[in-house]
């Protein structure tokens, strides 16, 4: 089966914005708390576009699971030593997919700076009309868990929450993927009418993409989009939410090397791995900061790795 592409990263100006799309083969309290969105009472019918990409993923998914693939273990029987684990953080963490081009994005393998959140991260989930009342009880239940599982991890502050949120995560069907355009521009308005159509024309070999915002070289990011096809069967989509904010929160890059890991595009583990949490664990400490080059956080990440891992190798 064909790879596409999963993250992507467009700087320039005064913004740098990554975008994470994951294609075919793929702990401190939260702090903030608000009221969920509203649930639809009749969801409509699914139109032929949506019915017929609800059948696609579905064998999609029926097809990676039958080759041993989208695992959902923590991949503990995938041993690493913490020189492997600083490897993967600095490709993944330090370098991004693509970089921006006249016309839009161009995939070129690119050094970058640390990038995380500084501000608390408020999620504000959306559902399109489209998907049922149960369905949405489950996405929000996984998600809520979720986040919740990754502000214990990275000790940040991080929430679903509609009290001025700065993350937005849409889960919607084709239809309304295609006029999510206004909101898009309105949520990031550095984007381009290319990067708009990243989402908006997403091509059946993408799955679910996020964009984050940093203000200049800072590092820093400060606003999110992300958007997951409600079209999805359980699996593929809980993978989505698992590797989109994950890599919202400064994990942009993949690599063929990360295993066990979701920031592969080899699509052996669907959902974030023990691995994955000592890379979230080392992008969130302290001894880092938002902004540091390669060089001047590989001695940090190197000595933080052995501290997690105890080993010396």
């Amino acid at each position: 089966m064909g790879r596409g592409v999963r993250t992507r990263v467009l700087a320039g100006g005064l913004a740098a914005v990554v975008l994470s799309a994951c294609t075919p083969p793929g702990r401190a309290p939260a702090a903030l708390s608000a009221p969920v969105t509203p649930a639809v009472a009749m969801p409509a019918p699914p139109t032929g576009k949506s019915a017929a990409a609800m059948l696609y993923f579905a064998q999609i998914q029926q097809t990676l699971l039958a080759r041993g693939l989208l695992r959902t273990d923590s991949g503990a029987d995938v041993p690493f030593t913490d020189r492997i684990l600083a490897d993967n953080f600095m490709r993944i963490a330090l370098f991004t997919e693509y970089r921006q081009g006249s016309a839009g994005l161009v995939r070129a393998e690119t050094e970058s700076v640390l990038r995380r959140w500084q501000v608390p991260v408020r999620i504000g989930l959306r559902f399109g009309a489209s998907v049922p009342v149960d369905r949405q009880a489950t996405d929000r239940a996984r998600i809520v868990s979720f986040v919740a599982r990754l502000a214990e991890i990275t000790r940040h502050p991080i929430a679903v929450s509609d009290l001025e949120p700065n993350f937005m995560l849409h889960i919607v069907s084709e239809e309304e993927r295609e006029a999510l355009g206004p909101e898009l521009r309105a949520a990031i308005p550095s984007l381009t009418p290319g990067d708009v159509a990243a989402i908006t024309d997403m091509p059946r070999t993408t799955y679910c993409v996020v964009y984050a915002l940093s203000e200049g070289a800072s590092g820093a990011y400060t606003r999110a989009f992300a958007v997951i096809r409600a079209e999805h069967p359980d699996l593929m989509r809980l993978s989505c939410v698992h590797e989109e904010i994950a890599q919202a929160l400064g994990l942009p890059n993949d690599s063929p090397r990360a295993r066990p890991s979701i920031f592969n595009d080899d699509e052996e583990f669907a959902l974030l791995t023990d691995h994955d949490e000592l890379l979230l664990r080392i992008l969130y400490s302290p001894e880092l900061r938002p902004g540091m080059s390669a060089a001047e956080a590989r001695p940090v990440v190197q000595a933080l790795a052995s501290r997690l891992t105890g080993g010396d190798s």
